[in-house]
């Protein structure tokens, strides 16, 4: 088969030949036609991050959306979104024309939502989702803040939000492109972060004064000042450090107001957890309700959209089609 194949830690993957994944028990094959290009599949590529490096070469993608070719236990033809661990154990991953695919990692899809669409969401959306549902436990009508908005968890946040049914939604981001696509998710009014002074008030006035829910993909200065504007019983949920490491809160913010700080993580969901969240996701993207901006590259330009990705210079989740 013809796939994203990585030789060396460090260096983006090249177009090329690589062997045939093997189905086995408990084991489908899988014809991809999406696979998104996602932050941890270069994470893991450079070899330093905290699963160790890599055996190379091996075929990056953490996740995708395809057809099932071949199995033992689920029909032939079912369409299916999955996760795969290439990169973080041994193993090829969803770059690829085919991809073997373990039964718990797929779950059927049948919406009427375009195969790429639905692989831009992927992960990001269910840990938006499960931030929202499961770590905030976000109730109707609370309001809720929204950090680096114009991301790909930011923005699955600010519709999903919406439909869970709250009252306010507010995004806080970096640039006006970021702006731009968190307003088209749907944010009712959206902060600029680049200037931090007086970051703290303009998020409050945006807010109404206070916020009940904050989802937080960036950490750092922005979390601290997201941290003062939460309300009683207010709950932050960090997913990420884009934005920086360390955070300082203040412990006599925190007890006055009785407020969460909460971390969260994709890896500790059970298999029917992530299979809930995912078929959720896919009903609502399938109403039109969610989406992620999205570009579809061929598979053969993997190593342009990856270098693009590595250096900052991607606005949109990129979407490769083999």
């Amino acid at each position: 088969m013809h796939a994203a194949v990585l030789h060396t830690l460090g260096q983006p993957p090249s177009y090329a030949e690589h062997p045939d994944p093997r189905p086995g028990d408990g084991v489908c094959l899988v014809r991809v036609s999406a696979a998104p290009l996602a932050p941890l599949d270069l994470l893991c590529a450079t070899g330093t991050s905290y699963f160790g490096p890599p055996a190379v070469p091996y075929v990056p993608g953490v996740q995708g959306v395809g057809v099932v070719e071949e199995s033992d236990s689920v029909a032939v033809g079912t369409r299916v979104w999955f996760t795969a661990s290439a990169g973080i154990a041994p193993g090829d991953g969803s770059l690829a024309e085919f991809a073997a695919v373990a039964v718990d990692d797929l779950v059927p899809i049948d919406v009427p939502a375009d195969d790429a669409a639905l692989a831009a969401l992927g992960l990001s959306a269910v840990a938006a989702w499960m931030a929202l549902t499961w770590k905030a436990r976000m109730r109707p009508g609370e309001r809720v803040l929204v950090l680096g908005g114009g991301g790909a968890v930011g923005q699955v946040a600010i519709g999903a939000a919406h439909i869970l049914g709250a009252d306010r939604v507010v995004a806080a981001c970096r640039s006006a492109g970021a702006a731009s696509r968190a307003k088209a998710a749907g944010a009712d009014e959206v902060v600029l972060t680049a200037e931090a002074d007086g970051l703290e008030q303009r998020l409050a006035r945006a807010c109404g004064g206070h916020v009940d829910v904050v989802i937080d993909p960036v950490f750092g200065p922005t979390a601290e000042a997201a941290v003062r504007v939460l309300g009683e019983g207010g709950r932050l949920v960090n997913l990420g450090g884009a934005g920086g490491d360390t955070a300082a809160f203040s412990s006599a913010v925190m007890r006055s107001r009785s407020i969460e700080v909460l971390g969260y993580t994709n890896s500790s969901l059970t298999v029917e957890q992530r299979r809930g969240a995912v078929t959720a996701i896919c009903r609502h993207a399938g109403d039109g309700r969610l989406a992620v901006s999205h570009e579809v590259h061929r598979l053969d330009e993997v190593e342009e959209v990856w270098l693009r990705l590595a250096s900052g210079d991607a606005d949109a989740r990129s979407v490769l089609r083999p």
